[in-house]
């Protein structure tokens, strides 16, 4: 399985800030789109990403007022991305290996999606469960 597969399946909405946005404006709209992470874009680049974790640290290290600083000042920077021909495999072996829970897909710098670690769990168990299902049918049959 692709990550474009998998796009195509599960769509390709992203919900995105400015790195001007505030930190309680983040935080707002983590909650109410029930994600948890936002692509960060200036203009049509992409040039961080922040999630809960980002938010709850920096508030953790600068107390309530940092809310009203920018997603600038938390997001990371050094974006990992996944490409659209991506397996699953390399994709989960690479969040796995950085500890991150959330890759932008990208094609030549443009945005054209986003994958959770929880997305590629879905489609992995039913990779497994098709095999499973595969596999005892030919048992029965054979």
């Amino acid at each position: 399985m692709l990550v474009s597969q998998i796009l195509r399946a599960k769509g390709d909405a992203v919900f995105t800030v400015t790195p001007q946005d505030s930190l309680a404006s983040v935080a707002a709209l983590l909650h109410s789109r029930r994600v948890g992470a936002l692509v960060v874009l200036d203009q049509d680049r992409v040039v961080g990403i922040v999630s809960e974790r980002d938010v709850v640290r920096a508030v953790a290290e600068g107390g309530g007022a940092i809310l009203a600083k920018p997603v600038s000042s938390c997001m990371t920077r050094d974006v990992v991305y996944a490409q659209p021909g991506e397996s699953i495999d390399s994709l989960l072996e690479r969040m796995t290996d950085r500890r991150i829970r959330h890759l932008p897909v990208c094609k030549d710098e443009r945005l054209l999606g986003i994958i959770s670690i929880g997305d590629l769990v879905k489609w992995k168990i039913s990779e497994v469960e098709a095999e499973a299902h595969t596999l005892k049918a030919y048992i029965a049959t054979g």
